[in-house]
């Protein structure tokens, strides 16, 4: 754990990394935006981290615990390795929730909407809490694994939703930026589970199952501070065709009136989806339209755990002093730097090139790419899919790891050539430009050797910011 001095230097760095981001997110954006990127990420990704970190003070003292159990109840001593086996299972079970709650997401954000998904997604973390708090007064070392597997629904749920909400409610020029957010609050959320961990606080003998259960506080702050922010404004428009509510969101996230363009975008992205029902994630795959986009998905979303980033996972917390890359590069350039500086940690073990390439690349560009590069229908399914990638590949290095931990980094600088090749060779940029432009640019590979219908011109592919011309000026 953390000495004293660790600990303010930690705490300090967190301050400097919120400061800096909601700096470079409130630039040209209002403060109402950057709340309600604070009030989603408080109870959303800040939870997959947290709870990734909580479980690693209290492994004796659970430990100590099963064994007891089952002294108590069957007169049994357990073997240290069945000890080991029922603790992993504890751990590894987080993953397979992680993954139901990736597949039960698509279905939550259509009816519910991205907000309301959100909140109701805290019902499996409250419930998780109770039944770890509850688990030594029962004595019942079963009621853990339930909480984990609710937890893990939780995380799975959060971890697609936010980006989601996200990417639809932030302007285009910070869109990248806000998104980023979501993977500094999985940061943030490991270290904050380090420091509610210490001894000193709850990480003691005594308090272990306060330690479990106190994941209900960050979800107790988004459940009283999420419902005064309005709905994704193109979940409103294109899902419940209310185009006032639609105005109105957008107003109140940018702090002054809607301008035309924004707007425009969005009602041509509701033509192109007219008479479309949402998209299942089996029809996906057979539809030509969308076969590269949902191969980036895929590839990208397994490259974020395959690549090697969980196996110094204590890494994590220098992550995001660099976010402000975000609006300064391109988002595929950045990934693709992610892969190329990831080779070199593994050849040259070091641990700065490590948090430099983490940090611009899949942390956070991953979560914002089904957004960017899928249409309103297939959106949720989209991020049905990369979820479910992500976490069933966080279940095998979890699970593998620790028989290749001499070998394993030789899979994963192959992991990080392949997937910089493919990001360099195929993916294309998808900073500041519409989701027609896009699409038209994903056509040309879905369709290679096929006349096109529509094509842009090379002026039209790139997306500029205009000017704002006051009265005064003309």
């Amino acid at each position: 754990m953390f000495s004293n001095t660790e600990l303010l230097f930690f705490i300090n760095k967190y301050i400097y990394i919120y400061v800096l981001c909601f700096h470079v997110t409130l630039q040209g954006s209002s403060l109402r935006l950057v709340l309600m990127v604070l009030a989603a990420g408080t109870g959303g990704t800040l939870q997959y981290g947290y709870n990734l970190a909580i479980m690693n003070a209290p492994t004796t003292f659970i430990q100590t615990f099963i064994n007891e159990t089952v002294r108590e109840r069957w007169a049994v001593q357990l073997e240290d390795y069945q000890v080991t086996l029922v603790w992993t299972i504890i751990v590894s079970i987080f993953s397979l929730g992680g993954l139901a709650g990736a597949l039960i997401t698509g279905p939550m954000s259509i009816h519910l909407g991205r907000k309301k998904c959100l909140l109701v997604n805290n019902v499996f973390l409250m419930a998780g809490a109770l039944f770890a708090v509850t688990s030594r007064v029962a004595r019942s070392f079963e009621m853990i694994i339930i909480s984990r597997i609710l937890v893990g629904i939780n995380c799975g749920i959060g971890m697609n939703v936010q980006p989601m909400y996200f990417g639809e409610s932030a302007p285009k020029h910070l869109r990248g930026a806000v998104s980023l957010t979501s993977a500094v609050f999985a940061a943030f959320g490991v270290m904050l589970g380090q420091v509610v961990g210490l001894r000193e606080i709850l990480g003691s003998e005594p308090c272990w199952q306060y330690l479990l259960a106190s994941n209900a506080i960050p979800g107790l702050i988004q459940l009283l501070t999420l419902p005064w922010f309005p709905e994704s404004p193109r979940y409103l428009l294109i899902d419940r065709g209310d185009k006032e509510a639609c105005i109105k969101a957008l107003r109140t996230l940018r702090g002054c009136e809607v301008q035309s363009s924004e707007l425009d975008e969005i009602l041509q992205e509701q033509a192109e989806t007219q008479g479309m029902r949402p998209r299942r994630i089996w029809e996906l795959f057979p539809d030509r339209s969308v076969r590269w986009q949902l191969i980036s998905v895929i590839i990208i979303s397994s490259a974020m755990q395959l690549c090697g980033n969980d196996s110094v996972r204590n890494s994590l917390k220098y992550e995001h002093t660099i976010i402000w890359y975000c609006n300064k590069y391109n988002h595929i350039s950045l990934m693709f730097s992610h892969y190329v500086f990831w080779m070199q940690y593994l050849s040259m073990a070091c641990v700065f090139t490590y948090i430099l390439s983490f940090g611009m690349g899949p942390a956070g560009v991953t979560g914002v790419l089904p957004t960017e590069i899928f249409n309103q229908a297939a959106r949720p399914a989209a991020y049905m899919i990369a979820g479910s990638m992500m976490w069933i590949n966080l279940f095998i290095v979890g699970m593998v790891f620790p028989f290749l931990v001499e070998y394993c980094f030789v899979p994963f600088a192959v992991v990080c050539l392949l997937s910089a090749v493919y990001v360099g060779m195929f993916l294309p940029e998808t900073q500041g430009k519409t989701l027609s432009v896009i699409t038209s640019e994903f056509n040309r590979l879905n369709f290679k050797g096929q006349n096109q219908k529509h094509s842009v011109s090379p002026t039209e592919a790139q997306y500029q910011l205009g000017e704002v011309l006051h009265s005064t000026s003309l």
